[in-house]
């Protein structure tokens, strides 16, 4: 990596936290450099992202995970991500607070080789898993094991919390990154939240520092264990959503 795009880099992940009252930990800023000459070496080879380049990899994925930080406690946290693919939100948000207890999930070999070798590149201890989520949740070594579940995933919310509140424990929450305009999309996956033993929260909306993005952290809270028969097979969840 040229030094042009490893002080873009530094520069862009050092005034972003600050701009959203993060205090990042020595070695953050060499760790995110590594990341992304990683994902620039790498990513190509496994079509983790579309989105390319210094910057927008800075502001649209580092500093968005990041933003993650002032929604809830992560300081020793047990924390499962979801779909993980190139890593977003879990490994920013390990190199943030080191003492995050992380465990990559994601169906597909390739991104769970990219996870481990980036992970060991990092040196960041983390559990990386292939599996699929509505498979993984049934498992009793993961089931409601986790105290924060993180979600970058495209799917719907409704969708998104069958497989994902599985894994939180009671008092733990699921923290799934939407659009600033999901509010339709919140409201269809109330009935969902309540039969998987869960109830919302909040809506955090911040804004992505350099831009004029603002995104938002749909926030749901643990409170009864989830029925045994969730999640259900994807086809089933998929045809008939909750």
């Amino acid at each position: 990596m040229s030094n042009v795009m490893s002080d873009i880099i530094s520069t862009i992940i050092a005034q972003g936290a600050k701009k959203m009252n993060i205090e990042l930990p020595p070695g953050a800023e060499a760790a995110f450099r590594a990341y992304y000459d990683f994902l620039e070496r790498h990513g190509k080879n496994v079509n983790l992202t579309a989105i390319t380049g210094a910057e927008d990899v800075a502001r649209l994925h580092f500093l968005d995970s990041l933003a993650l930080v002032n929604t809830a406690d992560f300081e020793s946290a047990k924390i499962i991500d979801i779909g993980s693919g190139a890593g977003f939100p879990g490994v920013p948000l390990k190199i943030a607070i080191p003492s995050i207890d992380l465990t990559l999930l994601d169906s597909t070999g390739k991104r769970i080789t990219f996870l481990s070798e980036l992970c060991a590149r990092l040196d960041l201890q983390s559990s990386c898993i292939k599996a699929r989520a509505e498979e993984a949740a049934h498992l009793p070594e993961l089931r409601e094991m986790y105290d924060i579940v993180g979600s970058r995933a495209v799917a719907k919310l409704n969708v998104l919390s069958e497989l994902c509140l599985p894994f939180a424990r009671k008092g733990g929450m699921l923290i799934a990154m939407k659009s600033v305009d999901s509010d339709d999309e919140v409201d269809e996956a109330k009935l969902a939240i309540e039969t998987l033993g869960a109830t919302l929260q909040e809506s955090y909306d911040y804004k992505i520092p350099g831009t004029n993005l603002i995104h938002r952290a749909v926030i749901i809270s643990k409170v009864e264990k989830t029925p045994e028969k969730y999640p259900r097979r994807f086809k089933k969840v998929q045809k008939e959503p909750l």
